[in-house]
């Protein structure tokens, strides 16, 4: 990334995760553009803002994450996905990991662990 600090939307429709993904996201030193509770407020901040990445629970209201993921792929193809779900089969089923997103982590994670991948995703060096 060059001097501009990456920006992220993260969706996830429980509070407590949500939050945690904000304190992984912050401490990764990216800016939270949008944190949303819904698929349809997930895409259209995503569309809506200059996002490099999403960071997308699959199981949500209004929208899943993968339709989030489909249409993000369509509209804004260099916007990096991370999806997130508490079910390894559920990310294998809808195939989202080959064709949708560009990585995934699976429930429960720590903030650190979330840190790191979303530091890895945008070429972002870690402070000591």
């Amino acid at each position: 990334m060059s001097g501009a600090v990456p920006r992220i939307v993260i969706a996830d429709d429980d509070d407590d995760i949500r939050g945690l993904m904000v304190i992984a996201a912050k401490r990764a030193g990216v800016e939270v553009a949008a944190a949303v509770d819904n698929g349809r407020a997930a895409l259209d901040a995503l569309l809506a803002e200059d996002v490099d990445l999403a960071v997308l629970d699959i199981s949500m209201p209004a929208l899943n994450g993968v339709e989030v993921a489909e249409a993000v792929r369509a509209q804004r193809p260099r916007t990096r996905i991370l999806m997130v779900s508490a079910s390894v089969q559920l990310l294998t089923d809808h195939g989202v990991v080959a064709e949708q997103s560009d990585g995934f982590i699976v429930k429960p994670f720590s903030p650190r662990v979330l840190s790191e991948r979303i530091r890895q995703m945008l070429g972002i060096e870690a402070t000591a």
